[in-house]
C-alpha cells in the first residue's frame, strides 16, 4: 500500500501537487484555473488520451511538473512528486482511474457524478480506504458564497423548520452529439450535467434537520431526441421528517436557474446562482442577501487540500457521492 505524505519544510506545509485527468470544457475553463488559484494547490500535470492535446493543455495552463503532460495514466501516476488527482473525464471512466490513482497512493477528487453505478461507487470508496487516501466528489455549488450563507442561516434556525426546497436548472442542447446523450461513457444526460448538482443542494440543505430521503418519485422524458438518456428529469422527494423537495433538470429549454427554500419562519429564493460564476441574486423574507462573488471551484479545491492536510474527510466524501448516484439510478430505472 502506498500513502502520500504531506511534506513540511521548516514548518511550512508545501502545496499539494494535483494532476488534472481530462482536458474537456470544465477542466479547461474552470478546474485548471481553480487549481492554480487555490491556496495550497498546484496544477502539476495533465492527462489526456490524446498526447498532443495533453501537451497543449499543460503548456496553455502552466502545469508545473518537469514532465507535465501524459497520455499514459500509469506513467503519470508513477511521479513521486504527485500528491493527488482531479478526475474530469466522462462518467464511466471515473472508477478505473480512481482505482489506479488510489493504488499509486494519490488522493482522489472526482467530478460529479462520481460513477454510473452504486457498485462502482463502492469500489472507489473501498479502493481509497484501503490505500489510505482521501476521496472527494466535486460539487462546487456548495462553495458559492451565497449558498453557504443560506445553509448557515438554515442550520441556525433563521428559516424555522425547513419544509420544502425546489431547484430548476436547464439548458437547450442543439442536438444529441454530447457524450452524455449516449450510453458509451455516460448513463444520464440532464441529470449528470446539472441535475446531480440540484440533488446535492437539496440534500445539503435538508439532510441535517430532515434526515434521509424516505420516498422518491420521478418523471423522465426522452422523446425529443429519442436516445437512451434523460432529456428532462423531474424528481420529487419526501424526507424522513416529512420535508419535501423537487428538482427539474433539462436539456430541452433555456430558462433562468432557480432555487427556492421554504421554512416555517422564512424563505430564500436564488436567481441565477447556479453555474460556474459564483454570482447571481438571493432574496430572503428580510430582503436581498449580500454576499461576496467568488470562485466556487476554488473553494472545493481548498476544502480537499484541507482534508488531506488535516487527515479528515472532505465535505462531500465518497459515501455522499454514492448516495447521489443511488438516487439518480432509481430515478431512471
Amino acid at each position: 500500500m502506498h500513502r502520500v505524505e504531506v511534506l513540511i519544510v521548516e514548518g511550512e506545509v508545501l502545496a499539494i501537487n494535483f494532476a488534472l485527468l481530462g482536458t474537456g470544457r470544465i477542466a479547461d475553463t474552470a478546474l485548471s484555473e481553480a487549481l492554480k488559484s487555490a491556496n495550497g494547490a498546484t496544477l502539476w500535470s495533465v492527462f489526456s488520451r490524446d498526447e498532443e492535446r495533453a501537451h497543449s493543455f499543460a503548456e496553455r495552463h502552466g502545469a508545473q511538473a518537469p514532465v507535465n503532460a501524459y497520455s499514459d495514466l500509469d506513467r503519470l501516476l508513477q511521479d513521486p512528486e504527485l500528491n493527488a488527482v482531479v478526475i474530469a473525464t466522462p462518467d464511466k471512466l471515473h472508477v478505473e482511474q480512481a482505482i489506479a490513482a488510489a493504488a499509486a497512493g494519490k488522493h482522489v477528487l472526482t467530478e460529479k457524478p462520481m460513477a454510473t453505478t452504486v457498485e462502482d461507487c463502492q469500489v472507489m470508496v473501498d479502493a481509497c480506504a484501503a490505500a489510505g487516501v482521501r476521496l472527494g466528489v466535486a460539487y462546487h455549488m456548495r462553495w458559492h458564497n451565497g449558498h453557504r450563507q443560506i445553509a448557515d442561516m438554515a442550520r441556525a434556525g433563521e428559516f424555522g423548520q425547513l419544509r420544502h426546497i425546489r431547484v430548476q436548472w436547464s439548458w437547450p442542447a442543439p442536438d444529441d452529439t454530447n457524450w452524455r446523450a449516449g450510453a458509451d461513457v455516460g448513463r444520464w444526460w440532464s441529470l449528470a450535467g446539472v441535475g446531480t448538482h440540484c440533488l446535492d443542494l437539496i440534500r445539503w440543505m435538508l439532510k441535517p434537520t430532515a434526515g434521509e430521503v424516505a420516498e422518491m418519485t420521478s418523471v423522465i422524458s426522452r422523446q425529443q431526441f429519442g436516445g437512451p438518456h434523460d432529456e428532462t428529469a423531474i424528481l420529487a422527494f419526501r424526507f424522513e421528517n416529512g420535508a419535501t423537495a423537487e428538482l427539474c433538470s433539462s436539456v430541452l429549454f433555456g430558462a433562468p436557474t432557480r432555487v427556492e427554500v421554504y421554512g416555517t419562519k422564512g424563505w430564500a429564493r436564488f436567481e441565477d446562482t447556479l453555474g460556474p460564476h459564483g454570482a447571481g441574486r438571493i432574496e430572503t423574507q428580510r430582503g436581498p442577501l449580500a454576499f461576496e462573488v467568488g470562485n466556487p471551484y476554488q473553494g472545493e479545491i481548498e476544502d480537499f487540500v484541507a482534508a488531506i492536510r488535516e487527515n479528515r474527510p472532505p465535505e462531500v466524501d465518497g459515501e455522499e457521492g454514492m448516495r447521489n448516484v443511488e438516487l439518480m439510478s432509481r430515478a431512471v430505472e
